[in-house]
């Protein structure tokens, strides 16, 4: 999942919903304008991305420059948080000035502006490559954007700590929930999962359900979270979580993606989840545990499944006069640019392309190189058929806007609260989440 730096920490890419008025208001995208008709010769192609990290942002200025050079069209790049890119890409289509070129991260926003003919299909660029599991998200054979981060959450461990208490690799609910009380020690605790109203928990703490084999909806759509199946199988997640509960440092319900990553690198809890940034951030800042962090799934209460909470980033091409100027300089950014744009965040940037994995430029990068092993846990996960790859947001039978409610809505995570805050029964904290999420998609 891409983070966002705020004056308050991290916000979520998912954010971007309210920015837009939430999904339901998205929805009403059938009023926008249609684009502005200029000069096809020598027209500006607009870029709007929405990675800020410094590197990035020097990567896309070098790019822009070369391309010009290189062919003579001029790359405008604007760059904003991702908590902006739905709005400022509505915002432009209105005014009849769109982007050409647009980072979005979330599905449910390219399925919006697909649905409105305002983004045109990808698949000249992506049929090409083998890609990882449950990323291109097609609708009726056609890919609707270019996916090029997998920002998957995994569970951070601290590989020292666990030789010192002579700890194993947990494969069950019961042996992590052992780990995390076995590492709590004065200020140092066993874990942090958030469990608050935010998309921290949304991302975070929702894997090992997942892992379980829980579903929200079936395949015709219907809620299947309190059925005869579901039910007890989340009734016991709640179980488990209320036990991990125990072991974590006081203030989970406010703890924030930026909560997690302090955490996490400062060494002060066992267990936390994160994508590929918490290693770049105790690189930097706390090399000692930088070296001693190792990566797990998330897994069942029995042993036999494991996990690992999806999150996505990618590039959508608009209909616009420039869309063929704009599909030429995709194919020169994704096939002679795409190990460098990578590398600007070699761990964090996991590829969603298979090939990428195996380019020796991408391999050599002294990050990739320091932490192969690492890296080589990531790919297993996109690449082992038996991993279970979701997210509340990509629940159900294909992409839709009813998963993205029950995200935005914080139903799933309220659960979490009816369980360990309110010490409501477990069975009753489902069968009230079902009733919400009902309520949610009708």
């Amino acid at each position: 999942m891409t983070d966002m730096k705020t004056r308050r920490g991290m916000i979520s890419r998912r954010q971007a919903l309210k920015g837009a008025g939430g999904l339901g208001a998205g929805l009403a995208l059938s009023g926008l304008a249609a684009p502005a008709v200029h000069a096809a010769g020598g027209q500006p192609i607009r870029f709007l991305n929405c990675e800020t990290g410094k590197g990035t942002l020097a990567f896309f200025t070098d790019a822009a420059k070369e391309y010009e050079e290189k062919t003579g069209r001029e790359v405008i790049v604007d760059s904003v948080p991702l908590g902006e890119s739905f709005t400022k890409i509505t915002n432009g289509i209105r005014s009849g000035n769109p982007y050409d070129v647009a980072n979005v991260g979330f599905i449910g926003h390219v399925l919006l502006l697909a649905e409105e003919g305002q983004i045109v299909p990808l698949n000249e660029l992506t049929d090409e490559y083998e890609w990882g599991n449950n990323i291109l998200f097609p609708l009726d054979d056609k890919v609707y954007w270019y996916p090029f981060d997998y920002n998957l959450a995994l569970i951070y461990y601290r590989k020292d700590l666990y030789e010192k208490g002579g700890l194993s690799i947990p494969t069950t609910w019961d042996a992590f929930a052992s780990n995390c009380e076995a590492l709590v020690d004065g200020r140092q605790k066993g874990c942090l999962f958030p469990i608050g109203s935010n998309g921290a928990s949304n991302w975070m703490s929702f894997a090992f359900m997942w892992a379980e084999g829980v579903k929200i909806f079936d395949d015709q759509w219907n809620v299947v979270l309190d059925n005869d199946e579901m039910k007890p199988r989340v009734a016991a997640y709640l179980d488990f979580m209320a036990r991990l509960h125990e072991t974590m440092p006081p203030g989970s319900l406010q703890a924030s993606y930026a909560d997690v990553l302090s955490n996490v690198v400062a060494g002060t809890v066992g267990h936390g989840a994160y994508a590929g940034r918490v290693i770049e951030s105790a690189e930097r800042d706390n090399p000692a545990v930088a070296e001693n962090l190792g990566i797990m799934p998330y897994m069942d209460s029995a042993g036999q499944q494991t996990a690992a909470s999806h999150g996505y980033d990618g590039w959508v091409v608009l209909d616009t006069p420039n869309t063929g100027p704009s599909m030429e300089f995709m194919r020169w950014l994704t096939t002679e640019k795409m190990v460098d744009f990578l590398h600007t965040a070699p761990v964090h940037f996991q590829p969603t392309r298979l090939d990428i994995y195996e380019d020796q430029r991408w391999r050599d990068h002294p990050m990739i190189t320091k932490y192969a092993t690492e890296i080589e846990t990531m790919r297993r996960l996109v690449t082992d058929p038996s991993v279970i790859v979701t997210s509340i947001d990509t629940q159900g039978p294909e992409p839709d806007v009813r998963p993205g409610k029950v995200f935005e809505s914080f139903a799933m995570p309220e659960m979490l609260q009816e369980k360990i805050l309110r010490g409501t029964d477990s069975a009753e904290a489902v069968e009230k989440t079902a009733a919400r999420i009902r309520e949610l998609i009708a």
